[in-house]
């Protein structure tokens, strides 16, 4: 019997820093998914999309390396997104990435959405920003969401076991969109 094709993960950092909370709390996700299931992984952040994103009106506008990176996000199987917190918001230019993609492309796809900020004050940045805006694209956020204060890492690495609990909580819930459920480590693929 031939072997199903691996599930494609896709992570997205919205940050341009590096080193980066966001991309810390992004890749722990992705690796906690990686070691519970058998899934393809990339990773991107706003320095992988590049400086043709913010010149962009739309996708046909984007240099070939930005363009590659949109095409994986839209073939991606699974997505986990990770905003910074700024102003109580998601960045601008993040927004925009989002912004290039047609709603179309999103609908019914799972997305694991998570969130870092400077402190509590930020928490319902998940809730009242990131889940409003996959709604619109329909696709399925996960029930649980991520949100990650300066306090929950060291050296940015997570360090808080209230966050690496509710890491471990959303990735269960992938179970129900992994043929087999949970397996083995997940192969890294290449930016």
């Amino acid at each position: 019997m031939p072997s199903l094709p691996k599930i494609r993960l896709v992570s997205i950092a919205g940050s341009f820093n590096r080193p980066s909370k966001t991309a810390a709390l992004v890749q722990n996700i992705a690796r906690l998914v990686c070691d519970s299931y058998d899934f393809h992984h990339s990773f991107y952040d706003l320095a992988d999309v590049g400086a043709s994103l913010g010149v962009a009106s739309r996708r046909q506008d984007l240099d070939p390396s930005a363009a590659r990176i949109f095409e994986a996000i839209v073939a991606a199987d699974l997505l986990i997104v990770g905003s910074p917190t700024f102003k109580g918001s998601y960045p601008g230019l993040f927004k925009h990435l989002i912004d290039l993609l047609d709603p179309h492309e999103l609908k019914s796809k799972p997305v694991i959405i998570a969130a870092t900020g400077g402190g509590e004050r930020h928490a319902l940045m998940v809730e009242h920003q990131l889940r409003p805006l996959f709604g619109f694209f329909m696709a399925h956020t996960l029930p649980t969401a991520v949100y990650a204060s300066d306090r929950d890492f060291t050296d940015y690495q997570v360090s808080s076991g209230q966050l690496a609990s509710r890491i471990n909580s959303v990735v269960s819930e992938l179970a129900a969109f992994s043929p087999g459920g949970s397996r083995s480590i997940c192969a890294e693929t290449e930016a």
